[in-house]
């Protein structure tokens, strides 16, 4: 792993950014390992954006300069304020955990600077206990809660990759979890003895909610997957059912797991609207009530208030 440089935090950093015209117009980035995505925003009110393939993994360290400077060829040469993975150890400038729990006001407040100036990077945040990390959510999660989008004490979802389980608590992220559960889809589909079954696009049928309902029930998840092919080669089950089935058996076994820690009560699903209805159907069905947030509309809420667009 290569290192990154050490964080830049110069004395009246904020004051200046004020100066330079956060309030006026500056560029967002949600920068994330597989793409970006960004947006020129004046007055509180998105200009102009765009979003493409370039995420931290298909940049080289020393061509960050470069590709930072791409966004302000297309979006202005205005300050820029980005979120993500563009600050982890795999990114350009690397920034700092903000331990948990933690709100806006301690997020802002540790923005990391980087070269060009008037260039910051938003802090992830850190869990304890059990050890874990996350970049770019914390933006959306405490961002609906500056916007009204979800209560201030609530149970939230963020499904992808790594989806996380978050309590919110005061309007702060109080902990969270992560749960591969994207990510090992994706491992299925294309390094394993499924891959040749798992070819069509996820979506919530009977097949789904039949492997939801077999995740909740708490089987053992590696066996249960293996039948998958089984239950094809055997006459059991249709091959045209089998992607929807893996995606409904892993997510009933993430949230059958993860409810149980989270605690009680409604449960916001926030993200991506094609991975939030997947959620929300699966929470349904285990029983418990579940609403969707979309993920950009609070993102931008959220890097408005750290910019201080309130």
């Amino acid at each position: 792993m290569v290192d990154s440089p050490a964080p830049r935090k110069r004395k009246g950093e904020r004051a200046l950014a004020a100066d330079m015209g956060w309030a006026e117009t500056f560029i967002a980035v949600d920068w994330g390992t597989t793409n970006r995505r960004a947006w020129r925003i004046a007055g509180g009110t998105v200009e102009q954006e765009f979003e493409d393939g370039r995420g931290v993994l298909s940049v080289a360290k020393p061509d960050f300069p470069a590709a930072v400077a791409e966004v302000r060829e297309r979006l202005g040469d205005h300050p820029m304020l980005m979120a993500g993975m563009i600050g982890s150890t795999r990114g350009w400038v690397e920034a700092a955990y903000v331990p948990c729990p933690a709100g806006l006001d301690e997020v802002a407040a540790a923005l990391t600077w980087a070269e060009p100036a008037r260039t910051a990077i938003v802090p992830g945040l850190s869990n304890r206990d059990p050890p874990d990390v996350m970049r770019g959510e914390e933006v959306q999660i405490l961002g609906a809660v500056a916007a009204g989008l979800i209560p201030a004490n609530c149970i939230v979802c963020h499904p992808g990759t790594h989806n996380k389980w978050a309590v919110v608590a005061d309007g702060k992220l109080a902990r969270f979890r992560t749960v591969m559960t994207g990510e090992m889809f994706s491992l299925l589909k294309e390094h394993s003895i499924l891959s040749d079954l798992l070819t069509d696009d996820m979506g919530i049928d009977e097949a789904f909610r039949a492997g939801v309902s077999q995740g909740v029930g708490g089987r053992a998840l590696t066996a249960e997957l293996f039948s998958v092919r089984a239950g094809v080669l055997l006459g059991r089950r249709r091959k045209e059912d089998a992607t929807d089935f893996t995606s409904g058996l892993l997510i009933g076994t993430d949230v059958a797991a993860s409810l149980g820690e989270a605690g009680d009560g409604e449960v916001f699903v926030m993200g991506r609207p094609d991975l939030t209805r997947l959620y929300a159907a699966a929470i349904a069905i285990a029983g418990r009530e579940a609403s969707e947030i979309d993920g950009e509309a609070a993102f931008l809420a959220g890097i408005k208030a750290i910019a201080g667009q309130t």
